[in-house]
């Protein structure tokens, strides 16, 4: 059986996908439109029903790959703040407060790019949500030093997430990049242990 049909299908689906990833962080849900992301992916609108059921779907999937991806880079940087010498919350705190994540939100986390957004959305869609914000939390609570709660994990994700959002909202300038320094400083005083 001839598997080139189906790997040529998969290359497809996986080009509007990372297409609408980066569409729906850089814009929102309303800038997801079908006929813009198979253009941007360089297909033809008639194309999006051999791949997707609905919009909606294409949302909920798009979201999840925007999540994979997001998590994929901060896996990276913690890693090479860990071959830094930081620990490895520290590493998450420097990697998700990053002047590079202020200022590109087409690659970042899409929890932040699009948290507002999110509770008017279908249930497929804001379920899809809710597993990227558990998943944000679950690698917070990873990195977590020993001695903290769980329950701190949830703080500081939302810590991460509305830093980076009102530092967003202040723009890729000083004051941003202030903001997401002061932020960084805070968790680091609270929640990494002095070193001895």
């Amino acid at each position: 059986m001839d598997t080139a049909p189906a790997s040529r299908k998969q290359q497809t689906h996986d080009r509007i996908l990372d297409t609408a990833a980066r569409v729906l962080r850089d814009t929102g849900f309303h800038g997801v439109g079908v006929a813009d992301i198979m253009k941007k992916a360089g297909l033809t609108h008639g194309g999006f029903y051999a791949h997707f059921a609905s919009r909606e779907a294409l949302l909920a999937e798009a979201l999840e790959r925007a999540g994979q991806d997001s998590q994929l880079r901060l896996q990276k940087s913690i890693a090479a703040g860990e071959a830094k010498g930081m620990s490895r919350f520290q590493a998450l705190v420097e990697g998700y407060l990053s002047d590079r994540h202020l200022k590109a939100p087409d690659a970042g986390c899409p929890v932040a790019a699009l948290a507002s957004e999110m509770p008017r959305q279908s249930e497929a869609v804001r379920e899809a949500a809710a597993l990227r914000v558990r998943s944000l939390v679950s690698r917070v609570e990873a990195c977590l030093p020993p001695g903290h709660e769980a329950d701190a994990a949830a703080v500081i994700a939302s810590h991460l997430i509305g830093a980076l959002q009102l530092a967003r909202m202040l723009g890729d300038n000083a004051g941003g990049r202030r903001h997401l320094a002061a932020s960084r400083r805070f968790l680091l005083e609270q929640f990494e242990p002095p070193l001895r």
